[in-house]
């Protein structure tokens, strides 16, 4: 509900208020308990009741496909490090700044939301969260566009700061411009950053791994923090080293003792399987007893994505299966399955393309103990997050 229906003491008319519900301020806090620190843990919590409060009148006014970005399982990774959440509907990305600050003047958003090409937002909205009087309210927005051009940085924070007379505050304006001006440029250009290499991301992880350094952000040059978090499978491992969990992503391991609870987080269970028929490129007969799949949304169409040992474990031999989910139908012709190395490179063979209808796409591969994976599939999954599966 808006504040046309509630009471605020000394609300600003020209704002927007939402009402937080008293059972979503119970719980959230014993669901964000997966942080290296109080502070973070603060933020988590404050990003999550500004979620819950505004997506579900988001989904009702605005657009019933509005949903966080990139997904609700990548949201520790990401307030374990930076401050903002995004929500995504349409083509237009909402990156929102919740704080607990009484006195806010400012808009202040941190370089990742700005300056990392794949994050980048539409709309930057300040919101000020107050579990106390159990209200969230709206104090400004702005653009991408604006933030960079007339919002100042601040390099010791890596902060790009937007005061109080440059926001603009009623949040109807926004669906309003939307209707009336679709054409709008909302967003500048951002220069791509700087490739990292494996090596280089190896070093930077075992160091900002650490606990001990609360503010991991600022710990190095942002031409390596950039493409460091920008890597979906590397800023996942930087959580979990920073909370010390055991590695997740070993498929091996999952061979050993099942699948860890972060891949079952993201779909992925364990199947036997003993097929009669391989339908391949002159492949030879396999009869796995173990395979691990995953299901998939494309275009509204279910999938599996299946991965398995090739013949004998010590032959480190692996096929990557695409199939459809549901009996009796088909790869459709143009759907693409490809794999890449874990710094997102090519190599031989390592694509099929459905050239007409199929019933699958597979590729094999001879990985070395360690060596790291990330699948890719077009078109894209929904909710697809790269993830660097580890052999």
């Amino acid at each position: 509900m808006n504040a046309d229906s509630i009471t605020f003491l000394n609300f600003d008319i020209d704002q927007f208020y939402l009402e937080i519900a008293e059972n979503t301020l119970e719980s959230i806090w014993s669901q964000t308990d997966c942080y290296s620190s109080i502070s973070r843990r603060w933020q988590a919590y404050l990003n999550q009741v500004a979620l819950d409060t505004f997506l579900p009148w988001l989904k009702d006014e605005q657009s019933i496909n509005a949903k966080v970005w990139p997904n609700p399982s990548a949201l520790p990774c990401f307030c374990e490090v930076v401050d903002g959440v995004a929500i995504q509907f349409e083509g237009i990305r909402l990156i929102l700044f919740p704080t607990d600050t009484l006195d806010l003047n400012e808009l202040r958003v941190p370089q990742e939301w700005v300056d990392i090409p794949s994050w980048t937002g539409d709309y930057y909205i300040a919101m000020q969260v107050n579990p106390d009087d159990a209200y969230l309210r709206v104090f400004g927005y702005t653009t991408h566009r604006q933030l960079k051009n007339k919002g100042s940085y601040d390099p010791s924070d890596r902060v790009y700061i937007l005061e109080e007379n440059d926001l603009t505050a009623d949040l109807s304006i926004l669906w309003i411009a939307r209707q009336l001006c679709p054409e709008e440029i909302r967003q500048e250009t951002v220069a791509p950053l700087p490739t990292l290499s494996l090596t280089q991301a190896e070093n930077l992880l075992i160091r900002l791994g650490k606990d001990s350094i609360l503010v991991p952000r600022l710990e190095i040059p942002f031409h390596l923090w950039g493409p460091l978090l920008e890597h979906n499978g590397w800023r996942r491992r930087l959580y979990e080293r920073r909370m010390g969990f055991t590695e997740q992503w070993s498929v091996r391991q999952w061979l050993k003792t099942g699948i860890s609870q972060a891949a079952q987080d993201l779909g992925w269970s364990i199947t036997q399987w003993q097929p009669n028929l391989i339908l391949s490129r002159g492949s030879q007969s396999v009869s796995p007893s173990i395979v691990f799949a995953r299901q998939l949304v494309i275009l509204d169409k279910l999938y599996e994505l299946r991965v398995f040992p090739q013949g004998n474990q010590v032959d480190d031999i692996w096929r990557f299966e695409l199939r459809s989910a549901v009996p009796g139908s088909r790869l459709p012709q143009g759907i693409k399955l490809r794999l890449l190395t874990e710094d997102l490179r090519s190599f031989d063979n390592n694509e099929d393309i459905a050239i007409t209808s199929v019933d699958l796409l597979f590729i094999e591969v001879s990985l070395s103990p360690g060596e790291g994976l990330i699948w890719e599939i077009e078109p894209t999954p929904d909710n697809y997050e790269p993830e660097i599966l580890r052999f």
